[in-house]
């Protein structure tokens, strides 16, 4: 790759404002911009000596001239190396598999936020393995917003989600704490569904993704003419999700003069828009995500301790997935089936091998980043099951040693399953059936030891050989 400031991006769109957009956002990175108005150029331009140079190309999925997928595979048949990520309006899982499949790298969905264009020209242009790849796309996959639908049997994890469960069934704010991509939205979607407000509205506003000078008026509105562009009444979040719930998703990245504004109304109950003469008597349940931990914002003077202490009468601190890997089969198996349900895909099973892969991984995205790493493999498999070599970028970074058995086994590989295809738990009576068929097979079918390893008698077993149907044992 070439250094920070020679790095070139071709950028194929026809939309003047977007294209001054891009060009602006990549320079930030030292992202030097060309622009090809439509397919043709594009293609001419490859040829051309400042064509050679490129790093990168970002096209529109509207780009005249040609289809968008036919165009990506024709760049990457003239330039197989350089990365293409398409820019689209669209969420359809089909648009994303047949991009990937004529060979576009990643897959962005307008409008797109700054930072998830420079995550996805790092990625694409690095060793480093992706991590919000495809997230938006995934995160539209269809979901049961409840409890029962979060997969994991880490204890850090499952108490975790024992606090919300009881946090649910109240009124009061809840505080959800963990890094990105560790499932805090969908667990605030759970808190909801389980509330007494369930059937009320719920609005989640992400702070993180609202431009500064707007937060304020998103949170809580203004009257016509309030400030220079206010040309019509708008009704603030606060207001808006009266007798319902309001997230704040991302609510470190609140400035302080809105934390002060939006403690007040915590306290008196009300919300003034700007430029009233009046409040508005407001009840909302509010509940705050945070990808950073708000005491530690506190001792740096980024968070107001009052304000805290109002959010965080219940704090429920989500695991990071490096802190769960036991999980990671439980996952795999869950987001495989939820894939394959999408149009142009289809459902695949997982080998013992890519699971011990995966499980090598710290992935710094988290569950999201696993889910978007799953669906990018799944685009691109032949077979009924994913292996190891479906995931070319984690090979490289951590070696083919880690996928040949070398290191520990996934707590799944000893042929127990405990999940479902879907990621329910299995049927107890299913497992304990496995267990024993294990011990008989591991201790030869001597069932005197087989009973004494499994901590009961030889009558119990033999009663439990029969209860379970297992036959043609020693």
């Amino acid at each position: 790759m070439a250094d920070f400031e020679q790095r070139l991006l071709m950028l194929i769109d026809d939309e003047p404002a977007q294209c001054r957009l891009i060009s602006a956002l990549a320079s930030r990175e030292g992202w030097r911009t060309v622009i090809a108005s439509d397919s043709e150029t594009a293609i001419a331009m490859l040829g051309t000596r400042q064509g050679m140079q490129l790093n990168a190309i970002i096209l529109d999925q509207w780009v005249p001239g040609d289809d968008a997928c036919q165009l990506i595979a024709e760049l990457k048949n003239r330039r197989p190396a350089l990365p293409i990520l398409m820019l689209t309006t669209s969420a359809s899982p089909l648009l994303a598999v047949e991009a990937m499949r004529a060979g576009a790298t990643d897959y962005l969905i307008k409008p797109v936020a700054p930072d998830r264009l420079m995550q996805a020209l790092r990625s694409a242009t690095t060793r480093e393995a992706p991590q919000d790849e495809l997230a938006p796309l995934t995160e539209k996959m269809p979901s049961h917003p409840n409890f029962e639908s979060m997969i994991g049997a880490a204890p850090t994890f499952r108490a975790a989600l024992a606090v919300a469960a009881k946090a649910a069934r109240g009124h009061g704010p809840v505080l959800v704490e963990g890094e990105s991509g560790t499932g805090k939205e969908m667990l605030v979607r759970a808190i909801h569904a389980a509330s007494p407000r369930s059937k009320t509205p719920l609005r989640i506003i992400n702070i993180g993704s609202t431009p500064v000078n707007s937060i304020e008026s998103v949170l809580f509105g203004h009257e016509k003419g309030a400030f220079p562009g206010a040309f019509d009444r708008q009704i603030g979040a606060l207001q808006h999700c009266d007798a319902g719930t309001l997230v704040l998703d991302e609510i470190d990245g609140l400035p302080l003069p809105v934390q002060e504004r939006l403690l007040e109304s915590l306290r008196r109950g009300d919300v003034r828009p700007i430029g009233a003469r009046h409040s508005f008597k407001i009840d909302i349940r509010l509940i705050a995500a945070s990808n950073l931990p708000l005491k530690d914002m506190v001792a740096g003077g980024h968070f107001l301790p009052e304000l805290l202490q109002a959010l965080a009468q219940t704090t429920v601190v989500l695991p990071p997935l490096r802190e769960r890997l036991g999980d990671i089969p439980a996952l795999c198996r869950h987001f495989l089936s939820r894939i394959g349900e999408q149009p142009g895909l289809r459902p695949l099973g997982i080998t013992d091998g890519a699971l011990a892969l995966l499980g090598a991984y710290d992935w710094p995205g988290n569950v999201r980043q696993l889910q978007a790493v799953l669906f990018r493999a799944a685009v691109f498999c032949d077979g009924d099951a994913l292996t190891a070599e479906d995931f070319p970028q984690l090979l490289n970074m951590l070696g083919s040693e880690r996928s040949t058995g070398s290191s520990a086994p996934p707590p799944e590989s000893s042929g127990v399953m405990l999940y479902t295809p879907d990621g329910n738990l299995r049927p107890l009576e299913e497992i304990e059936a496995d267990v024993i068929r294990l011990a008989i097979g591991l201790y030869r079918g001597r069932m005197t030891e087989v009973a004494r390893r499994l901590g009961i008698g030889r009558s119990t077993l033999y009663r439990k050989l029969g209860e379970l149907g297992i036959d043609n044992v020693a």
